[in-house]
């Protein structure tokens, strides 16, 4: 018997939706959308963002005692139609990716980003940095974590800031700065050790400054740089108006990053640029395994105070993961 043939004018499978789920922290945010739009690249598929919160003392319960998660939520657009596939990033998402599959009946293919710190048979892909040392048949970890940068987000960032950018003398040095978290801190004295740190190789290589801060930089460091680095050909952003973080990405020579940042150093190590490890107040196992994984890939050294480059194969742990959630999706429809 002859095997069927296809439909010439089948037509296209509807696109999928893609729910992004988080409690909508910059950092946190980022990783989930990220890997929505890069799933969104490699099939037709519609993003939604989803940001939420919990009614009083509700999300501070441990994911078990939360019985009736959808009861405490704030607003009420958690609801269906459900989508194909549910992304979620942060702790505050586990009451609810945990039970999706069964609300669902398995239709919704659930993707936890982190190590959820609970059994992971609730989720069909766990998604863990490799620093985290998760293991089981359903984890995919990657380094460090997953990020919105892509080389068409790069180049449409950076025409949008062009014409400050293009005057400004080469070497271009992008220095991102993050702050205070549980294991790292920014004290004026290390700000000031930063900022003397860059002085020097700047003003032999004739080069020019792209710093940016985050919403955790301390207030009194960011002046303090910001007043240290002033008479540096360049830029610093004050915080006003677009960010120009991805397209101080785009333009750099060099990139530095403070350690307190997963989602920045990698996102640096996505250019294929040359990234230097700044170092801050504190201390990290976990961290200190990340970095040490950026420089067995040849991505990442400790800053020194002195610029010189390498090249190295860029890293796409972003689309890598897309892929797998994909074919693992593909997998389950296609079993009997």
């Amino acid at each position: 018997m002859a095997p069927r043939q296809k439909p010439v004018n089948a037509p296209a499978p509807p696109p999928l939706t893609i729910w992004a789920v988080s409690d909508g922290r910059a950092g946190i945010e980022a990783q989930a959308v990220g890997l929505a739009d890069a799933v969104a690249r490699q099939r037709n598929a519609q993003v939604v963002v989803k940001r939420i919160s919990w009614t009083g003392q509700t999300g501070r319960l441990p994911w078990w005692l939360n019985l009736l998660p959808r009861r405490w939520l704030r607003g009420n657009d958690f609801a269906p139609p459900w989508p194909d596939i549910m992304i979620s990033a942060g702790r505050a998402t586990l009451p609810l990716s945990i039970r999706m599959r069964r609300w669902t009946g398995g239709k919704t293919f659930v993707v936890q980003i982190q190590d959820p710190r609970t059994p992971l048979h609730f989720f069909d892909l766990v998604a863990p940095p490799n620093h985290d040392r998760v293991k089981g048949d359903n984890v995919v970890s990657i380094t460090g974590s997953p990020h919105r940068l892509s080389p068409e987000r790069l180049k449409a960032d950076y025409a949008a800031f062009a014409a400050q950018i293009d005057p400004l003398p080469h070497p271009r040095v992008a220095v991102l700065v993050g702050g205070k978290s549980k294991a790292f801190d920014l004290s004026q004295e290390r700000a000031a050790a930063i900022a003397n740190s860059l002085v020097l190789p700047l003003e032999q290589e004739g080069g020019s400054l792209l710093m940016t801060f985050s919403r955790r930089t301390p207030q009194k460091a960011r002046d303090l740089l910001a007043a240290r680095l002033a008479d540096l050909p360049g830029i610093i952003w004050d915080g006003e108006g677009a960010n120009p973080y991805f397209a101080f990405l785009e333009a750099a020579d060099f990139i530095l990053v403070t350690e307190d940042s997963a989602n920045m150093a990698t996102e640096a190590a996505s250019t294929g640029k040359p990234v230097f490890i700044v170092q801050m107040d504190g201390q990290s196992l976990k961290f200190r395994l990340l970095h040490d994984e950026l420089e067995a890939k040849g991505a990442a050294r400790p800053w020194g105070g002195a610029f010189h480059g390498w090249t190295y194969e860029p890293l796409r742990e972003t689309d890598r993961l897309a892929g797998e959630i994909l074919q693992r999706m593909d997998a389950r429809a296609d079993a009997p």
